[in-house]
């Protein structure tokens, strides 16, 4: 058995049920697990690293399409949103994955302990929130020995942040290094895009302002949009629009607010203009789409 096959077992064993499983590893540590293939899934995709053990996906962020399978990991380095659909998947081979939430005050220690400040110094151009990486025998084996330890959860503890260390190790070593180094800098292009999103996830629901985000992202605002869009693959008016589309997607699905509430809680003051956009995002206006998820709560879970 090849040691994507152990994995993909081990999570197999370890999610009895569809959707996301938590671990005795950590709070930044899931599985998940599908039995069909998925409509698109909306949401903000944290920095983290995340194995597919079994299965494909199609990832959309802005109009950049990514596809990822066994044979890659893919590491987010910023909070983007993206639109996430399981695209292989079945009841014999269920689409399985493992997951690491990245912790940019561990990966920076990881650097300095490891000496690697000067190898990572290397310019990694600004292009995606999300890239691809070849999997490894190496990375392969970490990850079957971190999901392992549900069977010892008395070990995890102690084991588990080892474990992520590994990883953080052979990610930095490897040719994603100083990609996955950025986000650990208190400098740089990419951290100057991070604060910028900050801002905007704060005041999603405010009148947009390219000065304000600018400002706060310590760059002028022809640099903002270069590089913003360069990271996200979306300009800051359109991340904006896509982080106040599902939180008023969650409003009506969660609180149940009408459709014209939600649009306007979340700034919108046009309600027939937040249809359309809401429409033109996840394929349906807001009543139609949120009865199909009501209908399928599973839509709703990510990976």
């Amino acid at each position: 058995m090849s040691t994507r096959e152990a994995l993909a077992a081990l999570i197999e064993r370890f999610t009895p049920g569809e959707g996301p499983h938590e671990t005795c590893c950590g709070p930044r540590v899931g599985l998940y697990r599908v039995h069909q293939p998925s409509e698109p899934n909306h949401a903000v995709h944290d920095p983290a690293f995340c194995v597919l053990a079994q299965g494909r996906k199609r990832v959309l962020v802005g109009d950049v399409v990514h596809h990822y399978d066994s044979h890659n990991f893919f590491l987010a380095s910023v909070d983007v949103p993206v639109a996430g659909q399981v695209i292989e998947a079945s009841p014999e081979a269920p689409y399985l994955s493992f997951r690491i939430t990245l912790d940019p005050t561990l990966v920076s220690e990881m650097i300095m302990e490891a000496g690697l400040a000067a190898r990572l110094d290397a310019a990694v151009p600004l292009v995606g929130g999300l890239s691809a990486g070849a999997m490894t025998p190496a990375l392969f084996d970490a990850c079957c020995r971190m999901v392992a330890l549900m069977d010892t959860p008395d070990d995890a503890p102690m084991l588990a942040p080892l474990i992520e260390r590994e990883i953080l190790y052979r990610l930095l070593t490897g040719e994603h290094g100083p990609r996955l180094a950025q986000i650990a800098r208190r400098d740089g292009r990419l951290r100057q895009v991070n604060r910028a999103i900050g801002w905007i996830k704060r005041n999603f629901d405010q009148p947009f302002s390219i000065d304000a985000v600018a400002e706060e992202a310590r760059m002028s605002a022809s640099a903002l949009h270069q590089h913003f869009k360069a990271v996200t693959s979306l300009s800051p008016l359109q991340y904006q629009k896509q982080i106040r589309l599902q939180e008023a997607r969650r409003l009506i699905l969660v609180q149940r607010l009408d459709a014209a509430t939600a649009g306007h809680s979340v700034g919108y003051d046009s309600a027939s203009q937040f249809s359309r956009e809401y429409a033109r995002l996840f394929g349906a206006p807001p009543l139609r789409d949120v009865a199909r998820l009501r209908e399928q709560p599973e839509q709703m879970a990510g990976a």
